[in-house]
């Protein structure tokens, strides 16, 4: 497995007021999120890489206001229609 580091200073932890070890696992958590809206992750794997269960990453996605499936107009005009 790969793994990546990523330096910050002593100013971000006294802002966010928060241990190491928690700020980073919001840091992993934000990363997933943004990978998620980008398409780039898949529901699963997104939760996966920040360490949650699917349901879990799922409400903190409520939570943030970011929707959790995806849609294009064309495929909700047919679940409309279908209904």
């Amino acid at each position: 497995m790969h793994s990546l580091s990523i330096p910050y200073a002593d100013d971000l932890l006294v802002t966010s007021g928060k241990a190491p070890r928690e700020l980073e696992e919001e840091l992993r958590f934000l990363l997933a999120v943004k990978l998620f809206e980008m398409h780039r992750l898949s529901l699963g794997k997104a939760a996966e890489f920040c360490g949650m269960v699917k349901l879990r990453f799922m409400f903190e996605l409520g939570r943030l206001k970011v929707p959790v499936v995806h849609l294009s107009d064309d495929q909700i005009a047919d679940e409309l229609l279908n209904d």
